[in-house]
């Protein structure tokens, strides 16, 4: 599998309309034009295949249509997280057992020893919530494969049988293992859990030996570094602060034949299958930021939201100097963007990045 194009690549098709992108060659690195990287495009290149411990193979099976299923319920195809979604964080990182011992089956008693190893999560993501997803019961040919989990205690503690939390959905279980990972103001590495299933059914029924799929391990985590910081915001006001002064350009604006605004917002689509990442970043397929472009009118309306700092330099640049430069036209509010993407351990994480879709612009 061709490996992702050099981020100075990146930065050439960041320049050109994506319809031409896939027709031009390289430019040399001397002649890329000058614009700046995308935000999300930034965060995601210290994620991107490269290092030594990436698996080629992308994941597939019960953990990635788990994780598709619960991306499609958090957010609508081109990334935007839906308000009704409930997940109560915004990272979620899948993490896959290692199985080992020898042959899991025993007549009727499938057992199978697994272990997450959970060592190397970055600083900035606090633990909230830690569950293991398994499939409780399985259909048979010839009857059912039932299944429950044990956590495994380091010492010579006895076996403890995980509960679910809920009712099965859509044919899974969730067991909460949040007080086996937290334990005082550290985190556990390493979660030991026995995988224990048994064949029930008609007497005389023979079924293939089909093992189960391994649960897997749901990390709900709090990224406190998950994209730009916030923008600053504009205290609230009244309209009449604003209105106060532009009232004072209106007559004379009236008089000039006024000017109709231009600023506004302009689509700007990337597609990850052109940027080489479509094999490690799942959904969505395309990230389109938005940017505004336009020349911002003389009167400032409401519906741009100026801060009274862009009325008034308004103001100055049309009666008292006219070096003064016109407010600029610049995005006002953003929306975050969910990724579902593939990590170097093979595991699955689904991330919100804020502040990465201009929504509106505005004059300032």
């Amino acid at each position: 599998m061709a490996m992702p194009y050099p981020f100075t690549s990146l930065l050439l098709l960041l320049a050109v309309p994506l319809s031409q992108a896939a027709n031009q060659s390289p430019l040399p690195l001397g002649s890329l034009p000058a614009v700046p990287t995308l935000p999300l495009l930034q965060a995601l290149q210290m994620r991107a295949p490269g290092s030594p411990g990436w698996r080629v193979e992308p994941p597939s099976g019960q953990p990635l249509r788990y994780m598709l299923n619960l991306y499609r319920r958090a957010a609508d195809r081109e990334g935007r997280p839906r308000r009704s979604r409930s997940l109560g964080t915004n990272t979620i990182r899948l993490v896959q057992a290692s199985s080992h011992g020898g042959q899991p089956w025993a007549g009727r008693w499938y057992l199978q020893a697994l272990t997450y190893y959970l060592e190397g999560q970055p600083e900035a993501e606090h633990l909230l919530r830690a569950t293991v997803v398994y499939l409780p019961s399985l259909s048979l040919a010839h009857g059912r494969l039932l299944c429950a989990l044990e956590l495994v205690a380091a010492s010579e503690a006895p076996r403890v049988l995980l509960s679910p939390t809920a009712h099965p959905r859509h044919g899974w279980a969730e067991a909460d293992v949040t007080p086996y990972l937290v334990l005082g103001n550290s985190s556990m590495e390493i979660l030991a859990l026995r995988h224990v299933c048994v064949r029930a059914g008609r007497a005389g029924g023979h079924d293939a030996l089909v093992a189960p799929s391994h649960p897997f391990l749901l990390l709900y985590l709090n990224d406190t570094q998950a994209g730009l910081a916030p923008p600053a915001a504009e205290p609230h006001r009244h309209r009449r602060d604003t209105g106060t002064l532009a009232h004072d350009l209106s007559n004379y604006l009236r008089e000039q034949g006024g000017e109709k605004s231009d600023c506004s917002l302009h689509p700007f689509p990337v597609s990850f299958a052109q940027l080489g990442w479509d094999h490690w970043i799942i959904a969505p397929h395309r990230y389109d930021p938005h940017y505004c472009k336009g020349t911002c009118p003389h009167l400032l309306r409401y519906d741009y939201h100026p801060p009274n700092h862009a009325v008034v330099q308004s103001f100055v640049h049309q009666l008292v100097d006219a070096s003064v430069p016109r407010p600029s036209c610049v995005p006002y509010r953003y929306s975050p963007i969910s990724v579902l993407m593939i990590e170097p351990n093979g595991g699955i994480l689904y991330k919100e990045y804020e502040n990465m879709i201009a929504e509106s612009c505005t004059c300032r």
